[in-house]
């Protein structure tokens, strides 16, 4: 049976910034009735840190991440006590304070939410915002990052654009997620597809889908889909058509990604990781192709520094 990479942290931070202060990891804590517990109200963002060619920690495009995260938080509602600049800088400030203990980089998680105070759907309490840190490898696993992993199309729907709202990162929504999720681990596979309600692929449980047909052609689901936009996904479209590649945002059919010559997701945690089969049919050769190799390897050059034209999406601590 497949196993899940999304485990507990390994090497967690000393110091979490909470509140507008750093404080001990443990001491970042939240009271059982806060309102986000029980009703999900709230936004997150998972940024990724790595260490770069001269030493150095360098956050990838944290900018737009923490542009993103606002933009999550206004679009549920929810007052965010803080400016972009301000979380910009509490995230740097969060790996500087301990940078002997990442070494190697780091995965941010800023995550505001509802505090404590009245109950019941139609409260508004004080916003709560915080910002961990921890160790986190390959979201699927190194081998599957060598070596492609095994995804199952699930019998969850991705949610419809009236019912969720796509372009946030919200807590409560990535219920859908999990259950998916959780379906394809169950079954013996890596990861689950949703498709939306029309039956055309949506997005995995928290990545991005690439499909690359047999002649080359690059596809990826539209944002008129029910999809993230992914900062990831940004940053393939962006690296693929520099290399002078065509790629479509379209929409395209769960069969596609049986016939296709290549599959791969793309995410934060999960980073460039190749599909080798998709619901027992073998994608391709059943090893990673040489377009998803080939954007994979220069999106580790990008973001340890290794490329001068895309500098300005690194943030050095």
């Amino acid at each position: 049976m497949a196993t899940s990479a999304a485990s507990s942290p390994v090497l967690k931070a000393d110091w979490v910034w909470m509140d507008g202060a750093l404080v001990p990891w443990g001491d970042a804590q939240v009271h059982v009735m806060t309102h986000a517990l029980h009703y999900g109200l709230g936004v997150f963002e998972g940024i990724r840190a790595y260490k770069t060619k001269d030493g150095r920690i360098a956050i990838f495009r944290l900018r737009e991440h923490i542009r993103r995260f606002l933009d999550s938080a206004h679009i549920i509602m929810l007052a965010m006590p803080y400016s972009e600049d301000q979380l910009v800088q509490a995230c740097i400030d969060v790996l500087a304070r301990q940078a002997d203990r990442f070494p190697n980089g780091a995965y941010l998680r800023p995550v505001a939410f509802m505090g404590d105070g009245a109950m019941g759907l139609g409260a508004i309490n004080p916003t709560r915002v915080a910002i961990c840190a921890w160790e986190w490898g390959s979201y699927l696993g190194d081998k599957g990052l060598k070596e492609g992993i095994r995804a199952k199309v699930s019998s969850f729907t991705r949610m419809h654009v009236n019912v969720n709202m796509v372009r946030g990162k919200i807590s409560g929504q990535y219920v859908n997620s999990i259950l998916a999720k959780r379906e394809a681990v169950l079954a013996g596979y890596d990861e689950a597809i949703l498709l939306d309600i029309s039956g055309f692929v949506a997005e995995a449980s928290g990545e991005n889908v690439f499909c690359i047909g047999r002649h080359g052609a690059v596809r990826t689901p539209s944002l008129s889909s029910p999809i993230l936009r992914g900062i990831t996904r940004d940053t393939v479209l962006e690296l693929l058509r520099d290399q002078g590649r065509q790629v479509e945002e379209v929409s395209f059919t769960r069969d596609a990604l049986y016939i296709a010559g290549e599959v791969f997701f793309t995410g934060t945690a999960a980073e460039i990781t190749p599909v080798r089969e998709v619901d027992n049919r073998t994608v391709g050769e059943g090893r990673p192709g040489p377009i998803t190799q080939s954007i994979q390897e220069l999106y580790f050059r990008v973001v340890r520094g290794h490329e001068p034209k895309y500098q300005h999406w690194l943030t050095y601590v």
